[in-house]
């Protein structure tokens, strides 16, 4: 005899039903347990779901998260890029007062280094290929001194932060 049979035994006994309900009794059971079965299956399923959505979740917002930093601190860097631009502006020209102009330099590199600590880039120009996703051409000249879509001036640096470019090189390009 099964461990099944066993335990429908004891309980038909413990149950007091007489023998020829028996089977009906049982099969009752049996029903009552698949279904019960079923619903456990539909609760497992549910809980497996909840979960999975959840895990995307947590990833989605962790993602959202990123992207928000990331998007704050580029807009912050690009409305200190005019200050930059002004204060290598103020160190070109010249200063008859040494300590202002020794100030305004060291006022110019913290900002800066502040800055390149939080990622941001000054694009290379001078000398490199014309580059339509790093640089905005303002001027072409033709000069055989020169590479083809070589970069021979820069009118204003241009900058990224990690792989986005905040603000594109001003520049002259060579044909």
């Amino acid at each position: 005899m099964s461990k099944n049979e066993k335990v429908e035994e004891e309980i038909i006994e413990e149950a007091d039903i007489p023998e020829i309900d028996k089977d009906v009794y049982i099969a009752k059971l049996n029903d009552d347990l698949s279904e019960q079965r079923k619903k456990t299956d539909e609760y497992f399923e549910h809980l497996k779901r909840n979960m999975a959505e959840f895990d995307n979740f947590k990833k989605r917002m962790s993602k959202e998260k990123e992207n928000l930093y990331a998007s704050v601190t580029s807009d912050i860097i690009e409305d200190l890029l005019p200050i930059i631009d002004n204060f290598e502006q103020a160190i070109g020209t010249e200063c008859t007062d040494t300590n202002f102009k020794d100030g305004i330099v060291m006022i110019y590199n913290q900002i800066k280094d502040s800055l390149m600590k939080q990622g941001l880039e000054t694009i290379q120009d001078l000398g490199e290929t014309f580059d339509p996703n790093l640089h905005q051409a303002v001027m072409h000249e033709e000069c055989d001194q020169y590479g083809e879509k070589e970069v021979i001036e820069v009118f204003r640096k241009g900058y990224r932060l990690g792989d986005k470019v905040i603000r594109h090189s001003m520049v002259k390009v060579a044909n």
